[in-house]
């Protein structure tokens, strides 16, 4: 896999970070690649909270992946810590070399340290492909996910 960092995000990786997001039917609806403005402004909330890691894959001095992972204190599960991992994208020209699975293993020892207890994250319906791909990393398709826009 060759040389691979994985560090939190900054500012002068958000292009590559929207740019991923950006990267497929779903997130071509959603985002905004040519205006920065708002992810710069979230970034720096998310930086300013210690329950939030946004991290890149740099390899080569490239920016090559992505995710966010937040920890979640809580009260079920006997008042149990848990994770939930989001915005995970992986370069085109990355998928398949291991790469999302070196972050997923990085999200999961991270939310280890930091003492939770479960791991989480949801998938849209239509990306079958990542669905096996958490599958076979040992996740379980068990519950089923809602959302409501505002």
């Amino acid at each position: 896999m060759g040389d691979l960092e994985i560090r939190s995000a900054a500012a002068d990786d958000l292009p590559a970070i929207v740019g991923m997001l950006a990267d497929d039917p779903l997130g071509a609806q959603r985002e905004s690649p040519d205006d920065l403005s708002p992810y710069l402004t979230a970034l720096e909330q998310l930086a300013a909270d210690p329950n939030q890691h946004v991290v890149v894959a740099v390899r080569e001095g490239r920016v090559v992946g992505t995710l966010q992972l937040t920890i979640v204190p809580g009260l079920s599960r006997r008042g149990s810590t848990r994770s939930i991992i989001e915005g995970v994208r992986i370069h085109a020209d990355e998928r398949g070399s291991g790469l999302g699975s070196r972050l997923i293993e990085w999200a999961i020892d991270t939310s280890r340290r930091e003492g939770c207890r479960l791991v989480q994250l949801t998938s849209d319906n239509t990306r079958t492909d990542a669905h096996r791909f958490y599958e076979r990393l040992g996740f379980q398709p068990s519950h089923v996910g809602f959302k409501l826009p505002l």
